[in-house]
């Protein structure tokens, strides 16, 4: 049984002048990122990376642009300290970016994480200490002034041991469990921290604002940054940082209303792993912000590759519904869906625009490296007419009439709904040539010869079948209405050539393809499809109109 009793509101929010994050309409520039995979997304892997996995994931985080990376907990494990080395003696950090290394405010701590720095052309020394109620209260059994004692000692050493240590090193501090810590309390601890730091110009500190785990509701957590911002010491020369949590599932708005409330830096990792719920995803942060006009300044232009390597390195899974990088994020199976998203491309391909604005696709799947044919038109029980047909014109030039179009949706949905599965592109083509395309017939045309008097076409054609010929003359009142009375006379059967479609597919002049579509209506008003493709149009259009002929007399109307 649940019971809602035992829990209560833990967090503390602060003045409401501290709002005036509210008046933002959405953010103007990306933050500082710092990637966070190598530190708390490796910590929480139920197999952590190995030293090789680090270096190959590392790799990786450097292509995507990370001018901060914080690669572990040197002092905690063996395999951290060893990669952190490895990358300093291996001259692997590039001239642009800045390690990051974590570390509690403990003095053996700290001595062996300048131990593993020594030499580090660039690196941020990442110290800090709880400072929450509960912290203080379960943990540590400590006052205020003993618990933030603990903060001054550790910036003390840090900034000590900068000076004896070769390698050019920054700061930063996180008063963890901020989320559950009093405001004016954690204000506290950081400006004595910075007294101790003493931040200038040339000396710029990180204040870390860690949401070490969700308590509140994302617009609390924003006014507790705004009310830090603007009554932090040296804030000029005080980078601002957020590490949101998602144990809400809030973690992304928690960050976008942050940085709209003042934060200037964004530490997370790549879609989101983290320890619980996980830290927040710079995936949706970075592309969020793109899908508003804002360059992120993050390269996620092959969002495929870059969930190969991380399910690779880490063993986890990227969520098919996960925002941008799911495999099924901009997939419509839903007709409707379908057939607007087909209408939205066509018109901006007709309009010829710039500006990003179809249906309900937020962003171009193009620009992360994804594709219209695979990614976002999926075939399924559930599918319309117009998703299906965009399809078949995208991907194999077949502009199929609109009747003809609806027919061949219910064929495809038909066996998808039986086979219970998706059917893909090619399983689409292949129904499609099945059913329609330059059919077998048992009747043939073997030739044909035309002449034109007046409005009139005369036709002298023979028909083959079991192997026997039969020359038939006839006329209409074009090439294919003549061919078609020809057909009706040989036959004796009664149907109404009732559509007509022709289109080039490929190519130049006598090169192009003919790809044409013909619908017959039977004598009980039932209609049949047939297609045909050929380099000469007269061809093309016979093949179609024996392939519906075909149909037609086998009774195939699905």
């Amino acid at each position: 049984m649940m019971d809602a009793t035992k829990y209560r509101v833990g967090y503390f929010p602060v003045d409401r002048k501290y709002n005036k994050w509210v008046e933002k309409d959405h953010i103007k520039k990306p933050p500082v990122w710092c990637s966070v995979d190598m530190r708390d997304g490796n910590q929480s892997l139920v197999i952590p990376m190995s030293l090789e996995e680090k270096l190959e994931y590392y790799k990786v985080l450097l292509d995507v642009g990370f001018k901060e990376i914080e690669v572990g907990f040197p002092a905690a494990s063996e395999t951290e300290y060893e990669f952190l080395r490895t990358l300093i003696d291996n001259n692997m950090i590039p001239e642009d970016v800045t390690i990051q290394v974590l570390t509690q405010c403990r003095e053996h701590i700290i001595r062996k994480t300048f131990d593993a720095c020594k030499g580090a052309p660039s690196a941020i020394i990442h110290f800090y200490n709880s400072v929450s109620v509960a912290q203080r209260e379960q943990v540590f059994k400590k006052s205020k002034e003993e618990i933030k004692q603990i903060a001054i000692d550790g910036a003390k050493l840090v900034k000590k041991l900068a000076k004896e240590y070769e390698g050019n090193f920054r700061f930063e501090y996180s008063p963890e469990s901020f989320t559950g810590t009093e405001p004016e309390y954690a204000l506290e601890v950081c400006n004595a921290v910075l007294d101790i730091l003493e931040p200038n110009e040339n000396n710029n500190v990180i204040i870390n604002l860690p949401v070490t785990v969700e308590m509140s509701l994302p617009h609390v957590y924003a006014s507790q940054v705004e009310y830090i911002s603007e009554n932090l010491k040296y804030r000029e020369f005080v980078t601002l940082s957020l590490h949101p949590h998602n144990d809400r599932g809030t973690g992304v708005a928690d960050t976008e209303l942050a940085l709209l409330a003042g934060a200037d830096r964004v530490e997370g990792t790549l879609f989101g792993n983290g320890e619980r719920t996980g830290n927040v995803d710079i995936i949706t942060l970075a592309m969020n912000m793109y899908s508003h006009g804002i360059d992120p300044k993050l390269d996620l232009s092959d969002m495929n590759y870059l969930v190969e390597k991380y399910e690779k390195c880490t063993r986890m899974r990227v969520y098919e519904r996960a925002p941008y990088a799911g495999a099924l994020v901009f997939a419509a199976f839903s007709g409707s869906h379908q057939d607007a998203i087909a209408k939205g491309m066509k018109y901006r391909n007709r309009k010829k625009l710039h500006q990003w604005n179809v249906p309900y696709i937020p962003i171009d799947p193009k620009d992360i490296g994804r594709t219209y044919d695979s990614d976002v038109i999926r075939v399924n029980s559930q599918s319309g007419k117009g998703g299906i047909g965009y399809l078949l014109e995208q991907i194999f030039g077949y502009n199929l009439p609109p009747k003809m179009r609806e027919h061949f949706s219910y064929l495809c949905k038909d066996i998808s709904d039986r086979e219970h599965k998706e059917l893909k592109p090619d399983e689409v083509l292949d129904i499609f040539n099945e059913r329609y395309l330059n059919l077998e017939s048992d009747i043939k045309v073997v030739n044909y010869d035309f002449m034109r008097e007046n409005n009139t076409v005369k036709i002298d054609i023979t028909f083959m079948k079991d192997n026997e010929e039969t020359q038939m003359e006839s006329e209409g009142n074009g090439s294919l209405n003549a061919v078609s009375n020809a057909l009706k006379a040989y036959t004796g059967e009664e149907y109404t050539l009732q559509v007509f479609t022709q289109h080039s597919m490929q190519g130049q002049g006598s090169q192009s393809v003919a790809a044409s579509y013909i619908g017959l209506e039977d004598k009980y008003g039932i209609m049949f499809w047939g297609a045909g493709t050929d380099t000469d149009v007269i061809t093309a259009s016979t093949k179609a109109l024996l392939s519906a002929f075909h149909n037609m007399t086998k009774g195939d109307v699905n």
